[in-house]
């Protein structure tokens, strides 16, 4: 039985365990590790800081499916939908022009529930707070090192995490770049990520939000883009827990402030969406987060979902960036590397 590791619990990496379980089933040991402490990557679903059970999405926020991807991905759409982790999202999302034939969800139960219903799908053994540091070839396996920790070995390894860090690992990947190609060193060079921040605001149950939308885009601020009503756009039942709302600054924001810490950021964003709505309460709890590593703004050329860069031993990196950064492109990339790790295994 061939054992794969699968770096990054995102949605890259839970729906390739997922999609090689159901076609390999028990020919596969699937092992997936996250350097998190919790799953989702950049569709977690967070908690405020006194743990309660409020919750709000920090990073994605809906999904849109196109026309096109709705049929193309017909049975992912189905799936997620009939299992009640997608429902349809017609509420109000002010600023935002649907293409025609275009289609919102949004995840009653938080963003990290796609992630996390995949994950159980696949059966895979899950570790969090993995941080895998190196990669070494030992002849037909795969040597991982990791922060904290014993090394393993696997006789596959797929790679779902942010590009920088891949280039980052220490050993026959990343920094030394043995193994890889001038070619895949220039692509993978081009890759550019967006940063930004993002904060959510938990308040107490008696207070109700006066805005119609449940989403909001804002235009021409150089500090907020968008603010979600983050329990409207779910639907949560708010009478005993109480609602929150996200805030999502700007890329060029993002950019300036990405080596300052968060706490030095939060009260600019803060005041500056009191400004913007006068009129909210102010907040129980309070959590923020840096995406250094948000959306992908140029990907990697000429790479179809995947980038394999050795057949024996399999290394096969994927995620949005070999794709592109949203749902649907998590999904090709899953897809690209299936085929990879089928041919290989």
């Amino acid at each position: 039985m061939s054992r794969v590791l699968i770096v990054g619990a995102g949605l890259t990496g839970s729906l390739c365990a997922c999609l090689l379980r159901r076609e390999m089933q028990n020919k596969v040991h699937i092992v997936v590790w996250d350097k998190a402490r919790g799953t989702g990557g950049r569709m977690s679903t967070a908690r405020p800081p006194d743990s309660s059970s409020q919750s709000a999405d920090l990073g994605a926020q809906y999904i849109t499916a196109t026309a096109a991807y709705a049929r193309s991905h017909h049975s992912f759409y189905s799936e997620l939908l009939s299992s009640g982790v997608l429902k349809p999202f017609d509420l109000l999302i002010e600023g935002l022009k649907l293409k025609d034939g275009s289609r919102n969800y949004m995840t009653p139960l938080g963003m990290s529930s796609v992630v996390k219903h995949f994950l159980s799908e696949s059966g895979a053994d899950l570790f969090f707070e993995r941080h895998v540091t190196g990669l070494y070839r030992r002849g037909a396996s795969w040597e991982v090192q990791r922060k904290a920790g014993d090394s393993e070995e696997f006789d596959a390894v797929v790679l779902t995490m942010p590009v920088p860090q891949i280039l980052q690992l220490q050993g026959d990947v990343g920094q030394s770049e043995i193994l890889l190609s001038v070619q895949q060193k220039q692509q993978l060079a081009q890759v550019v990520y967006s940063s930004r921040f993002a904060v959510a605001l938990f308040f107490a149950p008696d207070v109700v939000f006066t805005f119609p939308w449940a989403a909001r885009y804002v235009a021409d601020n150089p500090y907020i883009c968008y603010i979600a009503a983050d329990s409207r756009k779910r639907n949560a039942g708010l009478s005993l827990i109480g609602p929150s709302l996200v805030v999502h600054t700007s890329v060029p924001f993002g950019l300036e402030h990405l080596e300052k810490d968060k706490e030095e950021v939060q009260p600019i964003i803060l005041q500056e969406l009191y400004e913007l709505l006068p009129d909210l309460p102010q907040p129980i709890s309070i959590k923020c987060q840096k995406w250094r590593y948000s959306q992908v703004l140029t990907s990697v050329p000429d790479c179809p979902g995947q980038m394999t860069v050795l057949d024996r031993p399999l290394l096969v990196l994927g995620g949005d960036a070999f794709s592109h950064s949203n749902f649907d492109g998590c999904v090709e990339s899953a897809l690209s590397m299936l085929n990879v790790l089928k041919a290989s295994l």
